[in-house]
């Protein structure tokens, strides 16, 4: 069996950034205090929780509780669902994404699970907004998790655990990002890039990079050479 694991934004599905303006917007509601950036290669780890620990840690200086998290998690979350519901769309599938998924899903050769530095309420909005059944795959988010490492390896042990070893595992990310995190972790690796800037992935050391998901049989043909990045 094999193991393949997707980020969620930009690689299956995009809202060109109306979604992190809604963190950003949600962060200024709650707090009466600008957001710093919302241009994520700016920090350190690409992680919901680590971002909002950060962002709290320098403008107020201190670390946030469980439940100061997890009530700004809930409020981001009701802001893009409100969203999805006034201006669907705008938030929208990376072509082909669902229909890959699916094929997947019911390939006995295949688990399929999600590895985002997002945090999973409002990951599992963005998956049932496109019609992506997340109650089918392996969930890891950035809930607690200070990571992506730590967000990989956290789905690779929940399937590993529910159904056995793997033959191979795959990460499907759009972003550097990706790339530095199956590279350290020595995992196989496909890049997606909507705007078919596909060298912007080859150049930092992705081998397989595709635009969408619309020519399935070669996606697949690439799920069987992929590799770590160089």
């Amino acid at each position: 069996m094999k193991l393949i694991i997707f980020d969620i934004d930009g690689t299956l599905v995009y809202s060109d950034k109306k979604d992190s303006q809604c963190f950003a917007d949600t962060y200024q509601e709650v707090y009466q205090v600008p957001f710093p950036s919302i241009d994520w290669s700016t920090y350190p780890h690409v992680v919901d929780d680590v971002i909002f620990k950060e962002v709290i840690q320098n403008h107020f200086s201190r670390i946030p509780d469980q439940q100061e998290i997890d009530n700004f998690q809930s409020l981001f979350a009701q802001k893009i669902q409100e969203k999805r519901y006034r201006q669907p769309h705008d938030f929208l599938e990376v072509p082909g994404a669902k229909q890959m998924i699916d094929h997947l899903l019911k390939h006995p050769n295949f688990v399929v699970g999600i590895g985002t530095g997002g945090w999973l309420q409002p990951a599992k909005i963005k998956l049932r907004h496109v019609g992506i059944p997340e109650q089918k795959l392996i969930l890891s988010a950035a809930d607690q998790q200070v990571s992506r490492e730590g967000i990989l390896q956290y789905a690779i042990d929940q399937a590993q655990q529910a159904y056995e070893q793997f033959e191979q595992i795959v990460y499907i990310g759009d972003a550097l990002w990706d790339v530095r995190t199956t590279r350290n972790m020595q995992l196989d690796f496909i890049g997606i890039r909507r705007r078919n800037d596909v060298a912007f992935l080859q150049n930092a050391g992705a081998t397989q990079v595709f635009a969408n998901y619309l020519q399935p049989n070669q996606f697949l043909k690439a799920i069987d050479q992929a590799q770590p990045p160089l």
